[in-house]
Formats: structure tokens, C-alpha cells, sequence
């Protein structure tokens, strides 16, 4: 489940709140952690005993860092967090392609979320570190490779 989707599919919707999303999405912020949070847990509580699930970037900041760990340690379900490291250039780089191929306006923020990640995302890794639940996947090499390191760390 991905948070950038479900924004953006928000943010097409064309409401008060959807316009509000776009607004976001086009200079690179990040939403209120408690927008992402709900749509977090109500995601989260659709999951049945039986089923795995991966979410994708709902938790970029502290407050939903936190709610992550204490929903999921109250649900009584296992979990591992994922970091993928990337440098700054690789990630310009990879967003300019991304940008020519797909046309997404927050490619063209690249600088705001960076400024973004330095300074809600980080914290929130720290917590995840402080955890015991955080793994680092190097996020340098080819999408392939990358992919095979996830399915070897969470033996898929």
C-alpha cells in the first residue's frame, strides 16, 4: 500500500481536500502526519491474521514513526522497516527520468523534499534504528538489485 499513491489519487479528486493535496504535492512537502496516519490505519486495519502487507512511505515523520511501532506492537504483529539509502544525486538523477517518463509534478520539487526528508524523515528512521525493527538496503545499485537485497532480508 502506498501513501504517494493514495495522495495523489486524492489530489485527482479535485475536492477541498484534494486540491489542498495537490498544493502539497506540487511544491514536495509532506502532508500532515495525521492525514498520513489515517490513511495508515485504515489501511492497517483491513489486513487480516493470514496476510502480509507492505507500506509504502507512511511513515516520514516521528509522530507516524511512532504510531507505526505502537499500532502494530498492539495488534500483536510482526514487522520490519525497511531503509533504502540513496545519495542526493542519485536520487536528482533517478526523479529526472522518473519526471520524462511519467510527468509528475513533485519531480520537479526535488530540493524541497530532500529538505523534507533531512528533516522529518531522518528522525523517523532514528526511532525505527532505536527500535531494533530498522534494515538498511543500499539503494545505489540497479532497481533489480535493490529488489533482490529486499527479497533476501525479508526471505521472500
Amino acid at each position: 500500500m502506498s501513501s504517494g499513491s493514495q495522495f495523489r489519487a486524492i489530489a485527482a479528486g479535485g475536492s477541498t481536500v484534494g486540491r489542498r493535496v495537490k498544493a502539497e504535492i506540487d511544491v514536495g512537502t509532506l502532508s500532515p502526519h495525521w492525514f498520513a496516519m489515517y490513511l495508515y490505519l485504515k489501511a492497517l486495519f483491513t489486513v487480516r491474521d493470514d496476510e502480509s502487507v507492505i507500506f509504502d512511505g507512511f511513515n516520514r515523520k516521528a509522530q507516524e514513526a511512532e504510531l507505526v511501532i505502537d499500532s502494530l506492537k498492539w495488534l500483536g504483529r510482526p514487522f520490519t522497516i525497511l531503509n533504502v539509502r540513496i545519495s542526493d544525486e542519485e536520487v536528482k538523477k533517478r526523479l529526472a527520468k522518473r519526471k520524462e517518463i511519467e510527468g509528475r509534478t513533485d519531480d520537479s520539487a526535488v530540493e524541497e523534499r530532500l529538505k523534507e526528508y533531512r528533516e522529518y524523515t531522518e528522525p523517523a528512521i532514528e526511532i525505527f534504528h532505536r527500535a531494533g525493527t530498522l534494515i538498511e538496503i543500499n539503494g545505489q545499485p540497479t532497481p533489480e538489485e535493490i529488489a533482490a537485497d529486499i527479497r533476501k532480508v525479508l526471505e521472500l
